[in-house]
C-alpha cells in the first residue's frame, strides 16, 4: 500500500460503522466511506462535535449538516494550498490520499533533468496539476466540468502558481486526446483519474469498465520518444491494482519501463492502521 503520510493539515482521526472522522485544517468532518465495514467503539471526542456531517440517504445520495463550518477554507500540503468547500455527494474538492502519487511523480519530474510536458486527464480541482507544475513541469489540465476547472485555477492562484505553464481546458477527455493525436502533439507523462461513470459536456457517456482500456491504448499514442511516467487512478471497486498492472503492462510493453500497482491508503490516528482509498497503477521509465 502507498501511504499518504506527509500531511500536517489533514488526518483521518477514526473510522467506524460506515463513516470516517477527518480533520481538515481546524475543522472536523464526518463522511461516509464504503470501505469502513467494521463497527469499532467511537472513542474520539470529535464524533460528538463535528463541524460537518454528511448523512447518507437510504434512497441514494444524501445531504450535509453543518455546525459552525465556513463556506470555504484552505489547507496546505508542502507548497500547495487547496480551497475546500463541501459540495455534492460528500466531497470537499480534494482527495488527500493522492499526495502519495504527487510525491512520487514530483520526484520523477525534478530528477528528469529536462523539460517535462504532463497531460492530466479528468483533472478535477487540480491536485496533480499543481503538484506537477510545482515540480517544474508544464501541464495541460483537462476536465469536462467548467466549474471544476475554475476551482483548479483558484487553487493554482492560492498556491502561487497562477503564472505557471498550465493550459486549462474544459473538454471531453476522449475527444481531446483524439484531436491531440491528429495534431501530432506529444507528452512525456500522462495522469488520468477517470470516474466510474460520467458524462461529457455534450452528453458523451463514460463507463469505466467499458472505456478505460481503449482509452489507455489511445493515450499511449501521445507519449513522447522518452516518456517519463503514466499514472492511472481508480476508485472503482472492480478495478483491483492487479487489473491496472495488466492493462498498463500490455499497452506499454514496447516501452522501456516497468509497472507497479497498489492500493492508496491514509493513516488512521486512533489505531495506527491504514484506511484503503482506491488504487493506482504506475508505469515509469527504466
Amino acid at each position: 500500500m502507498w501511504i499518504a503520510d506527509g500531511w500536517k493539515d489533514y488526518e483521518v482521526l477514526d473510522t467506524s460503522n460506515g463513516e470516517k472522522l477527518e480533520r481538515w485544517g481546524k475543522y472536523l468532518l464526518i463522511r461516509p466511506d464504503p470501505q469502513v465495514i467494521w463497527d469499532t467503539p467511537r472513542t474520539q471526542k470529535g464524533w460528538n462535535a463535528p463541524n460537518g456531517h454528511y448523512h447518507r440517504s437510504s434512497k441514494g445520495g444524501g445531504e450535509w449538516e453543518f455546525f459552525h463550518l465556513p463556506e470555504q477554507w484552505t489547507i496546505s500540503y508542502q507548497s500547495l494550498t487547496f480551497n475546500l468547500k463541501p459540495f455534492s455527494f460528500k466531497h470537499t474538492g480534494l482527495f488527500p490520499e493522492q499526495a502519495a502519487n504527487w510525491d512520487w511523480f514530483g520526484a520523477k519530474i525534478r530528477e528528469a533533468g529536462r523539460p517535462v510536458k504532463v497531460l492530466n486527464l479528468f483533472a478535477y480541482t487540480g491536485g496533480a496539476t499543481l503538484a506537477a507544475a510545482a515540480a517544474g513541469a508544464s501541464v495541460t489540465h483537462v476536465d469536462a466540468s467548467k466549474g471544476m476547472v475554475a476551482w483548479a485555477k483558484e487553487n493554482a492562484r492560492s498556491s502561487g502558481l497562477a503564472d505557471a505553464p498550465i493550459r486549462w481546458l474544459v473538454d471531453d477527455c476522449v475527444k481531446f486526446v483524439e484531436r491531440e493525436i491528429r495534431r501530432g502533439n506529444q507528452y512525456d507523462a500522462i495522469i488520468m483519474d477517470p470516474p466510474s461513470y460520467g458524462r461529457g459536456p455534450k452528453g458523451e457517456i463514460w463507463k469505466i469498465e467499458d472505456s478505460i482500456y481503449p482509452f489507455i491504448k489511445l493515450c499511449a499514442n501521445l507519449l513522447s520518444e522518452k516518456p517519463l511516467f503514466f499514472l492511472v487512478n481508480s476508485y472503482t471497486t472492480g478495478l483491483a491494482p492487479s487489473v491496472l498492472t495488466y492493462m498498463l503492462s500490455t499497452v506499454l510493453k514496447s516501452q522501456n519501463g516497468h509497472v507497479m500497482s497498489d492500493e492508496l491508503g491514509l493513516p488512521v490516528t486512533s489505531n495506527q492502521l491504514y484506511l484503503p482509498c482506491g488504487a493506482s497503477g504506475r508505469w515509469e521509465a527504466n
